[in-house]
């Protein structure tokens, strides 16, 4: 093993906690804008959903590198502000444009989840005389969650790997500690380690969060009455089951 390990060790870990904070935070904004979008999209105002339409397509068409830079270096300019060359300053730009950027992308996930619940279970709803807002939290919702898990899944894990592009901006991730021993000459044959570690890193983060994530289905699944079973060696959902 080399000898360089522990120092590798050391600078991964000096930039693990960005990343995570970066990751948790992303997630959690990603969710809001999600939510907060993809119901806009589906409003009968039709000013909300030209708005919604706006910014999802604003921010998954264009490069996530140059809203990186438009958020630390030109919004500053523009209004005035002064967000400072710290750590935590340039992070928390970070979170925001990785939250802006994969809400938009979750948007159309849940938008698509809540326009595959059935139309007769809304009928249904109405028939109980329930009130719009009851039949969105109470009987839409619930079901198109099962729904939005899996891709999210996929989305989260995405925002993950998407941290490394921070770098960029300075924000010290783990991709940024460990990139700056490439500048020095005693590192340089030993460059496949460094990143071999970094990809080691980012795959644990992701099987924790798609761990997480599963048993986030199996309640929301078994909240709506479905419950995971075995079929020709698949698992698949069944209703009542």
């Amino acid at each position: 093993m080399s000898g360089n390990f522990d120092t590798y060790l050391e600078r991964i870990a000096a930039g693990l906690p960005f990343t995570l904070w970066a990751t948790v935070g992303g997630i959690a904004l990603t969710v809001v804008l999600s939510f907060a979008a993809g119901l806009a999209m589906l409003s009968r105002r039709r000013l909300m959903r030209a708005v919604a339409r706006v910014y999802v397509e604003g921010f998954r068409g264009s490069s996530e590198v140059v809203q990186l830079f438009f958020f630390a270096v030109a919004v500053p300019i523009f209004f005035g502000v002064r967000i400072g060359a710290t750590a935590q300053s340039l992070l928390l730009v970070g979170i925001v444009v990785l939250g802006l950027n994969h809400g938009a992308y979750g948007a159309e996930i849940v938008r698509g989840a809540v326009d595959s619940v059935p139309r007769a279970q809304i009928e249904g709803a109405v028939a109980l005389n329930l009130s719009a807002p009851q039949r969105l939290w109470r009987v839409v919702l619930p079901q198109a969650v099962v729904e939005m898990l899996p891709p999210f899944n996929n989305l989260f894990i995405q925002l993950l790997k998407a941290t490394a592009l921070l770098s960029f901006i300075a924000v010290p991730e783990i991709f940024k500690k460990a990139d700056e021993l490439r500048a020095v000459p005693a590192f340089a044959d030993e460059l496949g380690l460094i990143y071999a570690m970094e990809l080691v890193v980012y795959l644990v983060i992701a099987v924790i969060i798609t761990m997480v994530m599963r048993v986030l289905e199996r309640l929301a699944a078994r909240r709506v009455g479905r419950a995971p079973v075995r079929r020709r060696g698949r698992l698949s959902m069944a209703v009542g089951a």
